[in-house]
């Protein structure tokens, strides 16, 4: 018992040897932070860039020296978040506040207390497609467009021919809809909402079809993965199509007791199909995830979810610099993935989904940092929402 009460007493001496040397590091980054606006009032009279990787080399080559082999690496990673830091704060001297601070700001304070209830909206596919049912849970009284295929919905959107387009971009079985996130960075639309939609994937054919008899199988491709092992185990051949509706609605126009397609219970009742095989989907945990884009960007009050694309330079500790900014504000990222850029080799583009208020400096100040950051080649906000 006494060398346990002698341990804990040699512990709190310890720790209170680290807050002394805390409170100091405190101070002294402070001091540093004061004087790096000093610095950018410097370069701003110069015109000089606030990047200076020759200064930021000899910094890091020093420290490990110093330091020793032992613990370079953690003292490399704390002073090239702390010059990270630096750089940021002299970008803000320089700029003033951002482009997208104030973007994201006036969005505030113009757009309406709730969200619409009564909206014209584009999706793609026919009537009975889960695009559709996710666009009737989004909103009320939807006059809905249909067209064939996502970039068409982005035409429309661009055009003005509706306000808001809804697409899918995730399902928890089949992975991300890369096209729909292609399509995002080359419009100029935002995210305004999103909604996880339940899929339950049943098998159709033509009044008085029998499953011994079904040759071929038709579907988006999207529920054709969904639905993969269920269909390994069958001898049937199986077509891509542009849509699940589609496909169910251009199946009872003709007839054919050979074909079958994959789409949901709905689709039976529109189009007076059979099913002929119900839950057949890999997975009874099969969500769709379903955003909302508009050319115009709103914020409503209760958006707590944000998404932005970005790409980094192809070297060491770009990625977790980026991810400790985060952790640092103490923001949950709730999604994190990579995908490669079209035609340009081992170069990589990350897709974050991330849970915030608009309404925290902290977290405009970050977007702010990455925006402006020049050693992030792209960066796209994509919006701040809420997810149904």
């Amino acid at each position: 018992m006494q060398k346990m009460e002698q341990t804990t007493k040699d512990l709190g001496a310890i720790r209170g040897e680290i807050n002394a040397i805390d409170e100091q590091l405190v101070k002294l980054i402070r001091q540093r932070l004061e004087i790096v606006e000093k610095v950018a009032a410097n370069k701003k009279e110069r015109g000089a860039p606030v990047f200076d990787p020759v200064r930021e080399r000899e910094i890091l080559s020093k420290v490990a020296r110093e330091v020793g082999p032992e613990y370079e690496n953690g003292a490399c990673l704390l002073f090239s978040t702390l010059m990270s830091i630096s750089r940021a704060r002299q970008r803000i001297v320089l700029r003033g506040e951002p482009e997208l601070v104030g973007e994201i700001k006036s969005a505030m304070a113009t757009t309406a207390n709730r969200f619409p209830t009564v909206a014209d909206v584009v999706c793609s596919g026919t009537e009975g497609s889960y695009a559709q049912q996710a666009v009737s849970k989004l909103f009320a009284y939807p006059t809905i467009k249909f067209v064939p295929g996502f970039e068409k919905v982005f035409d429309a959107v661009d055009r003005g021919d509706a306000p808001y387009g809804v697409l899918p971009v995730e399902n928890s079985a089949a992975g991300t809809v890369t096209q729909v996130y292609d399509l995002m960075v080359k419009r100029d639309c935002r995210i305004v909402r999103a909604l996880k939609l339940k899929v339950n994937h049943v098998l159709l054919g033509c009044r008085g079809a029998k499953l011994e008899a079904i040759k071929e199988v038709k579907s988006h491709p999207q529920a054709l993965a969904q639905c993969s092992k269920y269909l390994k185990a069958q001898p049937w051949r199986v077509v891509g199509d542009i849509n699940t509706a589609v496909a169910a609605k251009e199946l009872a126009a003709s007839g054919r007791t050979d074909l079958a397609v994959i789409a949901s219970r709905a689709c039976a009742e529109l189009y007076g199909l059979d099913i002929l095989a119900d839950h057949i989907q890999d997975e009874n945990y099969n969500y769709t995830r379903f955003i909302c884009i508009s050319k115009k960007l709103e914020i409503y009050p209760d958006a707590r979810k944000f998404s932005i694309m970005l790409s980094l330079p192809h070297r060491p500790g770009s990625l977790s610099t980026i991810l400790s900014k985060f952790a640092a504000i103490g923001v949950n990222i709730t999604k994190l993935e990579s995908r490669p850029i079209p035609g340009m080799d081992f170069e990589f583009c990350f897709i974050f989904d991330f849970e915030a208020s608009p309404r925290d400096e902290q977290v405009l100040r970050l977007l702010a940092e990455l925006a402006d950051d020049p050693e992030i080649e792209h960066f796209t906000f994509l919006g701040a929402y809420t997810e149904a």
